[in-house]
């Protein structure tokens, strides 16, 4: 299994590294379009080279996938943590019932003593 990965990263290595190479060309990225921008005053751009910018989006939308199935995933999460907690007091439940209770001195008096 170890080589099917180290096989799978290096094929990985290759591909990225041949879109890299094929899309060296810069481009220049706009934080809004130019009618925007002229209309507010304020334009802001930067030039990267188009494999940066292709990487930087798979990252993004990685991350934001990563994160929509955490919140997404919450309720789960949420009704696990009421079971675990549930599974707790009943096995503590259970080991107090299982311990065997020493009785000293008089049952009518430890029968008086448990109603109380």
């Amino acid at each position: 299994m170890r080589y099917i990965r180290y096989a799978f990263l290096a094929t990985l290595a290759v591909v990225l590294i041949t879109v890299a190479l094929a899309n060296r060309a810069t481009v220049t990225l706009n934080l809004l379009p130019q009618e925007l921008a002229g209309f507010l005053g304020y334009s802001w751009s930067m030039t990267l080279p188009l494999f940066v910018v292709i990487f930087a989006g798979v990252v993004a939308g990685v991350l934001i996938g990563f994160v929509w199935e955490w919140f997404r995933e919450h309720k789960i999460r949420a009704e696990g943590a009421r079971h675990r907690k549930e599974r707790d007091q009943l096995a503590r439940e259970v080991k107090n019932l299982r311990e065997p209770k020493t009785r000293t001195g008089d049952d009518v008096l430890a029968l008086i003593d448990e109603t109380r």
